[in-house]
């Protein structure tokens, strides 16, 4: 980044914070046609300096940081939880931070490209009364993959000890390029290797065998294995499993981690065009008015099988997967399988 670009970003981004203390800098970048990645590394010694620690030591140091507020986007979902992370575990390339109803994240480290801590001015009236601080990890098109924001005052002695190895290195992002729309590929034994499965977790492999997207896997198999639904589906979904206290597991994807909230949902509420769940751990906020589709699909395993119900947006990314809570080794609820027997008989009604 030349000089000039960063003094103009900076400028602009102060003048956008001027205005709206508490604007995201998401929001700024999109008004400036960069990435967000892009946008703090403009601010690199600044508010922002450079960890320069490989992915896995990042996440091990995740436990150290204390009581944190966790946030994980995909393009039209933010899942924020409020915890403290579990110990790490995991292998060189994926990272797992289990805990299942708090902090449940699942890490993919080969999307892992720059990690950063930054200071941002809390507004307080006429005054700046303190900082808040945040360790930020980007992918290499300057995506953000996962933010964990200090919410303990003081703060706890590990964040100091990062402050200590930040440097001004300068991350290189590259462009990210839009998904090609393709035709549907054949992939003639997909249904008989979709029978055959016995964990869910045997999916990722089944996709990365006949070299398919997600959405492109549900599309062939509509009728036998998945269904579309309406994508008005998704607040009929969280409103009455909200009025039957019918704990869910939400997870919502970036690039390189995967966030899951366990438990029951409050009743969902409209603002500004978004559906979201306020609870008391926990926020999801979802731009449902631009997902592009919904399907239902069931997946077999060892315990009778399971279904989710997942959103995608225009490019076909994941938006948003909801299954109901399972414990590994039991039957899927019956009321989950109840509700969505539910749903459908509405969807045939309409």
């Amino acid at each position: 980044m030349i000089e000039s670009q960063q003094i103009a970003i900076l400028e602009a981004f102060d003048a956008a914070r001027a205005a709206q203390p508490r604007l995201p800098a998401i929001e700024i970048a999109e008004r400036l046609s960069i990435s967000e990645g892009e946008l703090q590394a403009a601010r690199l010694g600044r508010d922002v300096w450079t960890l320069p620690l490989a992915p896995k030591d990042v996440a091990a140091r995740f436990p150290l940081l204390g009581r944190v507020k966790a946030l994980t986007r995909s393009r039209l979902a933010v899942l924020e939880q409020t915890g403290d992370y579990p110990d790490l575990n995991g292998g060189p390339q994926t990272g797992l931070l289990l805990d299942p109803g708090g902090l449940d994240l699942r890490l993919l480290f080969s999307h892992w490209h720059w990690a950063c801590l930054i200071r941002d001015p809390v507004p307080m009236g006429n005054e700046t009364a303190q900082w808040r601080w945040s360790l930020q990890v980007f992918n290499q098109h300057g995506c953000a993959i996962h933010k964990s924001f200090a919410l303990e005052n003081p703060l706890p002695r590990h964040w100091g000890a990062l402050a200590a190895l930040g440097t001004m290195d300068t991350p290189a992002f590259t462009q990210c390029v839009p998904r090609l729309k393709r035709a549907l590929p054949e992939a003639p034994t997909l249904a008989s290797e979709w029978a055959a499965m016995r964990d869910v977790h045997q999916f990722f492999a089944l996709l990365q065998r006949h070299h398919l997207e997600r959405l492109e896997a549900n599309q062939l198999m509509e009728g036998r294995y998945t269904h579309a639904l309406p994508v008005d589906a998704l607040e009929n979904l969280l409103t009455n499993a909200s009025q039957r206290a019918l704990p869910l597991m939400l997870f919502v994807a970036s690039p390189g981690c995967v966030q899951i909230r366990t438990g029951i949902v409050p009743v969902p509420q409209r603002a500004r065009g978004w559906l979201n769940l306020f609870g008391e751990q926990f926020t999801l906020h979802l731009n449902d008015t631009a997902i592009e589709q919904v399907w239902q699909v069931s997946k077999p395993n060892r315990d009778g099988g399971v279904t989710s119900v997942e959103a995608f947006d225009a490019e076909g990314s994941l938006v948003l997967q909801i299954y109901a809570e399972r414990q590994e080794g039991r039957v899927e609820r019956p009321e989950w399988r109840q509700l969505l027997t539910e749903l459908g008989s509405q969807e045939a009604v309409a």
